[in-house]
């Protein structure tokens, strides 16, 4: 027997092995990257559904209804609105009934009707407190209906952490979103370019 055969059979037994280990490692690589870009994808699902269905709507009526409120306070040269005077009344009555009250309804029902969506795992205290003030705002409307305008304003308060919450909110999630979509190589150009314009 010669040396040639004795290696020739290791040799090709070594080569079977080794493609076995990258066959392996093939499969092994491919499963967990497509068991990664579908958790991705899920995540990037629930994140549009938080921006598209509760977030976004709540952002922007948020956003007209403060634009609306500092106009209204710039039209009566006041820099916030209580107290309501009498000579006040009627602008106060139309601007609540055609445009904070209509904003107001929007966001209630979203926070209502969409709550399954909210990124905590407890509903937030503020989106508790912004229902309350609405629901205290109908009873006050209810009374402007029937002609009596002896309550001016909502019994219970606007919440003022509610702008804050739903901005924070709304800009994480873009953020995230943003992330999911572009990858770690867009985090990575976005820090270099943190750094370039710190410099």
């Amino acid at each position: 027997m010669d040396l040639q055969t004795i290696l020739l059979p290791n040799s090709l037994q070594g080569a079977a092995v080794l493609t076995v280990v990258l066959a392996f490692a093939g499969y092994l690589v491919t499963f967990l990257s497509s068991r990664m870009l579908a958790r991705r994808t899920d995540m990037l699902k629930l994140v549009n559904m938080r921006l598209n269905e509760f977030y976004g709507p709540l952002f922007v009526a948020s956003q007209a209804g403060n634009i609306a409120y500092r106009s209204l306070l710039n039209k009566q040269g006041k820099t916030q609105s209580e107290p309501i005077l009498d000579s006040e009344m009627k602008e106060w009555v139309l601007w609540m009934t055609t445009i904070f009250m209509p904003l107001n309804d929007i966001r209630e029902k979203i926070i209502i009707e969409k709550a399954y969506l909210i990124v905590e795992e407890r509903m937030p205290q503020c989106l508790l407190d912004f229902v309350t003030h609405v629901v205290g705002y109908k009873a006050v409307l209810s009374k402007w209906a029937e002609g009596d305008y002896s309550e001016r304003r909502s019994t219970i308060g606007w919440p003022p952490e509610f702008d804050t919450y739903v901005t924070h909110s709304y800009y994480a999630l873009k953020a995230e979103q943003t992330k999911l979509l572009h990858g770690s190589l867009w985090g990575a150009y976005n820090r270099v370019a943190k750094r370039r314009r710190k410099r």
